[in-house]
Parts: C-alpha cells; structure tokens; sequence
C-alpha cells in the first residue's frame, strides 16, 4: 500500500516536473492530492486517472481546431 501514496517529490518526478511547479500545481487545486501533517500526498491511481483525462481533454481539444 506505501507504494499506492505519492510524496510530491515522487509526483514531480512521475510529471517529470520540478517540486516547486508540482507543489503550485497541488496547492492550486490543479493536481488532486492531500496533505498530511502539513505535507502533500497523492494517490497513485487518481493521478493516473488525473493524466488520462487530461490527455483525453487535450486530444478532444486538438480535434476541434
């Protein structure tokens, strides 16, 4: 189950992200993610859900231009 929850740290690198724009991102509301103690946490498989919509946003986008 640890491997199921993210640190920022692991979501930035999983983006391919620096933590900086990964903690914006999560403290905007951008990326869905919790905190904990003060700290940020992600679930692994809403942030995969997260990028599946987001890609299928912006091919949904690209096809009504």
């Amino acid at each position: 189950m640890a491997d199921e929850i993210l640190t920022i740290r692991q979501v930035a690198e999983l983006l391919k992200l620096n933590e900086k724009t990964a903690y914006k991102l999560a403290l905007s509301g951008e990326i869905p993610g919790f905190k904990v103690g003060g700290s940020w946490r992600f679930e692994r498989q809403v942030i995969a859900s997260w990028i599946k919509h987001k890609v299928e946003e912006q091919q949904k986008g690209n096809r009504e231009r």
